[in-house]
């Protein structure tokens, strides 16, 4: 059950954002509803996730196992929701995603730097962060410098979505109904 009211004020802006949600989702999507109740933190979010949508420079394979393996540690059941089908939507193999959460017992069905992407999203993941030199310096070499800001700047938006969506309470909004992602618990 949500925290706060998933019905927002009917602004024009609100208005506007589920007619966007629905039409590109298919749906309202609840994070947009709860965030509704501020209109100024609404546009300063869907700024930022429009500005996220433009960035290149990393894999959208990685950078959607970073998103996972993120929301996974965090144990955000909405976010491991959209994930699954966002990763649908990517054609990203639905065998490889559902091990996600608990990847270290499957590490047989991710390459190397896919392993190491996992590992960086959920070093960054813990409190306090356990990020280390060593993780760093491998993934620069393997990614290049520009596709680790990329990386860890997708890792700290993801850290902020599941985190602000699992203390709004938000659960599953049924995206991924057809083969659902296991949590890590």
């Amino acid at each position: 059950m949500a925290r706060i009211p998933l019905t927002p004020p009917s602004t024009l802006l609100n208005r506007i954002g589920a007619w966007y949600s629905r039409r590109t989702y298919g749906k309202v999507l609840d994070p947009g509803l709860a965030v509704g109740h501020n209109p100024r933190v609404l546009l300063t979010y869907v700024r930022q996730e429009r500005g996220a949508a433009k960035w290149n420079r990393l894999d959208p394979g990685l950078k959607h196992l970073a998103v996972m393996a993120a929301a996974a540690r965090i144990n955000c059941s909405w976010c491991m929701d959209f994930g699954h089908w966002e990763a649908d939507n990517l054609g990203l193999p639905m065998d490889k995603i559902s091990k996600v959460p608990r990847w270290r017992d499957h590490q047989e069905a991710f390459t190397d730097l896919e392993l190491l992407v996992l590992d960086y999203a959920e070093a960054m993941t813990e409190t306090e962060p356990r990020v280390t030199d060593e993780l760093a310096a491998a993934l620069i070499e393997r990614l290049g410098e520009a596709a680790f800001v990329e990386l860890t700047a997708m890792v700290g938006l993801e850290n902020y979505r599941s985190r602000v969506n699992s203390a709004f309470g938000l659960t599953s909004q049924g995206f991924s109904d057809a083969c659902e992602v296991p949590s890590r618990a």
